[in-house]
């Protein structure tokens, strides 16, 4: 049975692809892909009930950080993302990257596209998405835009941001209220949908990729590659962007915070 290692060594091979391409348009594209997310969930199911050390490779070997919370299982030895699985939950670590501007994203992965989202996390999209496998919740479907608009679907997932203020104290907030509508002036009101984001095949050697890793892990802004979207329609036009940061709500950049996710009710 794979190791967490293995999980790291799987992530490490992970780099941005974007652009027109086939994804699902042949019977060996789409064995691919179940064979692809087969593989997050053996992975995350190992990871998450494996009690043995991981196996001396280069990622698991490295010096890791101290864990912030030994008592959770966390999915990697360099990546932040821990999995209660009794209480259902996923918490990613990172840090507040925007605190004022318009928004595409809530939440990218780290040297991604943090000059748009509120939150760069330590963790890639994958190991999101497998961590939201091993608490029990399946993918629905990304948005899309051919021939008509229809939104994203998938279990409804609330999304709570967890920091400490400028006086020690820790805080916990909805992700939502981070977040405000350009027309409207409130907070978002929606919660997030699990989407899945897609597979990206290159057609130059075959191999498959996780879009999502290219930034795309929670949206603001409609993307057919993102891991966790609004099922709402939000246009990624510079032009008619939907949602700015709640500039007054949100801690100063660099702040460190912590995402929860888990079921909405």
């Amino acid at each position: 049975m794979p190791h967490s290692g293995d999980f790291a060594a799987l992530i490490s091979s992970t780099r941005r692809h974007r652009g027109a391409a086939s994804r699902w348009h042949s019977p060996a594209a789409g064995v691919a892909r179940a064979a692809f997310t087969a593989g997050l969930v053996i992975l995350a199911g190992a990871s998450a009930c494996a009690d043995d050390p991981a196996p001396s490779d280069v990622a698991a070997t490295a010096v890791a950080p101290e864990d912030r919370h030994p008592e959770l299982r966390r999915l990697s030895p360099t990546e932040e993302v821990w999995i209660d699985r009794e209480r259902g939950e996923v918490v990613v670590g990172g840090r507040v990257a925007l605190d004022d501007g318009l928004l595409e994203f809530f939440a990218c992965p780290k040297g991604t596209k943090e000059h748009e989202s509120v939150v760069a996390v330590a963790a890639s999209a994958r190991l999101v998405h497998a961590a939201l496998l091993a608490v029990g919740l399946e993918p629905g479907k990304p948005v899309s835009f051919d021939p008509e608009y229809r939104p994203a679907t998938g279990p409804r997932i609330r999304v709570t941001m967890r920091w400490t203020d400028a006086d020690g104290a820790v805080q916990e907030g909805d992700a939502r209220g981070w977040i405000r509508n350009t027309r409207t002036g409130k907070a978002l009101e929606t919660d997030w949908v699990f989407a899945g984001s897609a597979f990206w095949i290159d057609p130059a050697d075959g191999r498959e990729y996780y879009q999502a890793d290219g930034g795309d892990l929670l949206c603001v802004s409609n993307f057919p590659t993102a891991t966790l979207d609004l099922p709402i329609e939000s246009s990624q036009s510079n032009e008619a962007l939907l949602f700015e940061v709640f500039k007054e709500r949100v801690p100063k950049r660099e702040t460190p915070v912590e995402m929860i996710l888990s079921a909405a009710e």
